[in-house]
């Protein structure tokens, strides 16, 4: 396979979902307003895509591997695109729900395919090209707070910014069909390598990845849970405007975009287990600052060093567990995301449950503790770490 189509594809890719991620949380209070969503609806609403991101990790895991990746690519942008627009159609939440469970399984495929032919096809500098595949996710999450602003200024309608993006997404299916064309008249009467399912029961038997799967579990849910409800909290909890929500918010995607460009950097100076302890711990601090630190200047310091902390810390633990075994590729990917996507089901909705109890300003101290639960997963992983090297 050529790289660079494949790369063109992966990491524009990986920018367009970064931000469809981040949109659902800035536009989380309009949505809820024009649908008449509770608080319990808006949980379940990032619980239900984390079941799908769960189920198409699962099916992307173990079948992807059967197909060719690129019009594989090209078919799932294009399901996003389609469920995009269902999307700004509605006028009522139930179908969201259900539209929000096929968004995520189309999505977690998407990742579960881009985090392998990365990984394959950069074998010799698959720390570096993981952390830019992943650096253009963050970079679609910090563009996201200033795309609404701008096509706020035009309309202040929600559906705008889902329309826009699902028109972009449509251009890049193209563009993966026409390469997935090119490629295969290309390789026309070449032997193929035969195509198989992969297993997920012999990779969770070794304590490695179970450790890499609770980091992506508390990863998981400091992140989204962040990502999904910090403009609520800060607009609806601490009486901030909604511009300035979402710009404290692009402090902590800011954080996550230098940290994903700097992490190959700093494995100069730092092992790969040492490094995953210190950004485990930057991430502790900085989700504590926002609960204990609640003015401008505070939340805005503790949302930039939690992203510094979180930004490096998923492509790291990822390609570590790649260079331990690249074969199940798939797999491991699968299980991360999996890991992830429960992290974000369990933080989202018992914010949303225990913000229906108290005030959301309280509720938030989920996201501390969830710091807690990955500080010590982050700990645990790289010890096993350092014994594999």
């Amino acid at each position: 396979m050529s790289r660079l189509p494949a790369t063109i594809v992966i990491f524009a890719g990986f920018f367009l979902i970064g931000k469809l991620f981040i949109l659902w949380g800035i536009l989380l209070p309009d949505i809820a307003t024009d649908l008449g969503m509770s608080e319990v609806i808006s949980g379940a609403l990032f619980s239900l895509f984390s079941v799908g991101m769960m189920l198409g990790a699962v099916i992307g895991g173990k079948y992807a591997s059967r197909f060719e990746y690129m019009p594989l690519l090209a078919s799932l942008f294009g399901m996003n695109t389609v469920l995009l627009f269902l999307v700004t159609m509605l006028t009522t939440w139930q179908w969201f729900l259900v539209l929000a469970v096929l968004i995520g399984v189309v999505s977690s495929t998407i990742f579960t395919i881009g985090h392998t032919l990365i990984a394959r096809m950069y074998a010799e500098k698959r720390f570096t090209m993981m952390g830019l595949m992943d650096f253009m996710f963050s970079l679609g999450t910090f563009a996201a707070s200033f795309y609404v602003t701008l096509l706020y200024r035009v309309e202040e309608s929600w559906r705008i910014p889902l329309q826009v993006l699902a028109c972009v997404m449509i251009v890049l299916s193209c563009y993966a069909y026409i390469a997935a064309r090119s490629q295969a008249k290309l390789l026309k009467g070449q032997p193929t390598t035969p195509k198989k399912t992969l297993a997920f029961s012999a990779i969770v038997k070794q304590p490695v990845f179970i450790f890499l799967a609770f980091l992506t579990f508390g990863y998981g849910a400091v992140e989204f849970g962040n990502a999904n409800w910090f403009v609520s909290y800060a607009q609806n909890g601490l009486g901030f405007s909604g511009e300035q929500a979402r710009n404290l918010l692009a402090c902590f995607t800011a954080g996550m975009v230098i940290s994903r460009l700097t992490f190959p950097f700093l494995l100069r100076f730092l092992s790969v287990h040492r490094l995953i302890v210190c950004m485990a711990t930057a991430s502790l601090l900085g989700v504590f600052a926002l609960k204990l630190m609640p003015t401008l200047y505070g939340i805005g310091a503790g949302n930039l060093l939690l992203g510094l902390g979180l930004g490096g810390l998923f492509p790291l633990a990822l390609s570590a567990a790649m260079n331990i075994d690249s074969d199940n590729g798939p797999v491991l990917s699968g299980i991360s995301i999996i890991g992830n996507s429960t992290g974000v089901q369990v933080a989202s909705f018992s914010t949303g449950l225990w913000a229906n109890f108290a005030p959301l300003s309280t509720a938030f101290w989920v996201l501390p503790l969830c710091g807690c639960v990955l500080w010590v997963a982050s700990f645990g992983y790289s010890r096993k770490i350092k014994h594999h090297r």
